[in-house]
């Protein structure tokens, strides 16, 4: 299964208080298991769980081995190794082709995952057009279906029933499953993006080729919960049903269980990824900004408190003896000193050093916003006009809380 496609944006603020004073920390390079490479500059994990789905397929595709091809004996799971890895590989081809696709229409791609179910591609912009996200859909599938081609040509060249000829026509029929079950209508699958791209053409309005998809995708889900362990358990996709026996059955409603979990989640993500875009460009650097008052480093906290007051501002900015902003007086580290000992503690002993990530444009708003405050983690940022002049202090808190106002509200 593919779920390519936008990750979705981290929370602003994610990962709690900022650092301390001095040097910002460096944002966390993604993760998600194991590295196996950087192609295209694009990082590639494998995750955990891809290793029991890769037991599981050894597992299950050792014993039809051993019905094809008795002669192997043990070695089956060898065999039965080499075809899970070499499945996998072609899942990897299938998320490079969305990678390619992207970076052509440089969209940034953050890592590719390959796990429980197939690969993900986590694309972190949206395409501008839909033209191009359809493009940027349709790739996946159809070279899922030219590795089907190609695997059924290799197989004319080798002996039919022998171990090449066997991994090639497994090879050729996944591939060609996985070209198939990708191209159903509905999201997180490629063909739910075609979809979306196709009602977003019609309508002007990408939230609306979402809203479709994501629906025809949670119709998808239960279609897979009910109609999959149907079909297995009549026999008709493959074996007679007197064959099949109680833990086939158990088996095979698990297995329809957790796909359906998945289109079913990811279909809500992307509702929730389509509502988070549609009210991102409320976010303001201006209109989310604390008013602040300019105070020198040696100044008593009580004494910048009340100048605070006094201006109703809600923030400190320490400044030399030029008026020139050098830190931000830390909202909990305020919070963290009793009233008694507030006479007697400097500004800067509280403050955080100011840095050029910590420097917001006042214009600054939506997706760019989150940008930059992502590449830069901190709790307080100070917002200066275009001059340089301070207009104010940014609190990752009120991002936070405007942010998730705006989740709330109901979509359009």
């Amino acid at each position: 299964m593919d779920d390519s496609g936008d990750s979705g944006r981290p929370q602003p603020g994610a990962g709690g208080a900022g650092p301390g004073p001095g040097k910002p920390k460096r944002p966390a390079e993604p993760g998600g298991g194991l590295l196996m490479g950087r192609p295209f500059g694009v990082p590639v994990y494998v995750a955990p769980s891809w290793f029991v789905v890769a037991a599981l397929i050894t597992w299950v595709f050792g014993g039809q081995l051993d019905r094809v091809l008795p002669e192997l004996g043990g070695a089956r799971y060898l065999v039965a190794l080499f075809f899970a890895i070499a499945f996998y590989a072609s899942v990897l081809v299938h998320e490079l082709a969305h990678t390619v696709a992207a970076l052509r229409y440089k969209l940034p791609v953050r890592r590719i995952q390959l796990q429980f179910f197939g690969g993900v591609s986590e694309i972190e912009k949206e395409t501008e057009t839909p033209g191009r996200e359809f493009v940027l859909a349709f790739v996946g599938p159809l070279l899922s279906l030219v590795l089907g081609g190609v695997f059924y040509g290799a197989m004319q060249l080798v002996e039919p029933g022998t171990v090449p000829g066997v991994l090639l026509a497994g090879l050729m029929i996944s591939n060609l499953i996985v070209a198939a079950f990708n191209l159903l209508p509905g999201l997180p699958l490629d063909g739910g993006r075609m979809l979306r791209a196709v009602v977003w053409k019609i309508t002007g309005r990408p939230m609306s080729g979402t809203v479709a998809a994501a629906w025809v995708g949670r119709a998808l889900a239960v279609v897979v919960l009910v109609g999959l362990p149907l079909l297995t358990h009549t026999g008709t996709l493959g074996g007679g049903s007197q064959d099949i026996g109680g833990v086939e059955t158990v088996m095979d409603a698990l297995l329809a269980a957790i796909l359906a979990g998945i289109i079913w989640t990811g279909a809500g993500n992307s509702l929730r990824m389509a509502r988070l875009r549609e009210h991102l460009p409320g976010l303001r650097a201006r209109t989310l900004t604390r008013r602040a008052v300019p105070v020198e480093s040696a100044t008593p906290l009580s004494e910048a408190l009340r100048r605070a007051n006094e201006a109703g501002a809600r923030a400190l900015v320490v400044v030399d003896g030029q008026g020139n902003p050098k830190g931000l007086v830390r909202e909990t580290a305020i919070v963290g000193v009793p009233d008694h000992r507030r006479p007697w503690v400097a500004v800067s002993g509280l403050a955080q050093d100011l840095t050029d990530g910590m420097r917001i444009p006042a214009e600054l708003a939506g997706e760019a916003l989150l940008d930059r405050l992502k590449a830069t983690p901190a709790t307080e940022y100070l917002v200066v006009e275009e001059t340089g002049e301070i207009y104010g202090v940014l609190s990752t808190a009120d991002v936070e809380r405007a942010f998730v106002k705006a989740m709330a509200r109901p979509g359009s």
